[in-house]
């Protein structure tokens, strides 16, 4: 048998217990915590804008299915098929889209006002995809609303803003949602 030698590395615990203990001491725990929190208010007052979307330049329409295709059988408490794996289902034969889902730049003032002024607050649902809902809420007396991480705008292929979502049209006797890109002309009009 070879030579042994004693262990003189440190325990990474002590390390990580003397570490800790320094920055109680000299307030770095506390600092690290009022960042932490500052960084957490911040993201949720001004979150992340959703990648690649720019101005509509062009009126683009198009009809969206959000039908999906069980992958499993549906069964109810008691084990009773409720509907079997590969049955198409169409949310919208179920419940309607109860309000408009409008879909603007929050750093873009016209894209703002244009939804404002066209969409009455209970009708629809403006969803920043960039900026800042809560600072638009005051000067707008409304509720807005923040795609996070573009999930929506993924889901219905938006790539510029403004973009509207209504209601169920038919199409080949499928209901589905109409999705419109719409340009803005000079003053924040339709064009």
């Amino acid at each position: 048998m070879g030579e042994t030698f004693p262990i003189i590395e440190t325990d990474l615990l002590a390390t990580i217990e003397t570490r800790l203990r320094t920055l109680e001491a000299n307030g770095g725990i506390e600092r690290l915590q009022n960042q932490m929190r500052e960084q957490a208010v911040a993201s949720v007052r001004r979150p992340k804008p959703v990648e690649g979307l720019t101005p509509a330049t062009a009126r683009r329409e198009w009809l969206y299915d959000p039908s999906l295709v069980l992958e499993d059988d549906i069964v109810d408490a008691k084990g009773n098929l409720i509907a079997p794996r590969g049955t198409r289902v169409n949310p919208l034969d179920h419940v309607a889209l109860g309000q408009d889902l409008v879909f603007v730049d929050g750093t873009d003032a016209a894209q703002i006002d244009w939804a404002v002024r066209t969409y009455s607050a209970p009708r629809a649902k403006v969803i920043f995809v960039a900026g800042s809902p809560f600072d638009a809420m005051k000067p707008y007396q409304r509720r807005f609303w923040f795609d996070q991480g573009g999930q929506l705008t993924a889901k219905f292929g938006i790539r510029h803003t403004p973009a509207v979502v209504t209601g169920a049209a038919v199409s080949s006797g499928v209901k589905a949602l109409k999705v419109s890109e719409v340009p803005l002309a000079s003053k924040g009009r339709a064009s």
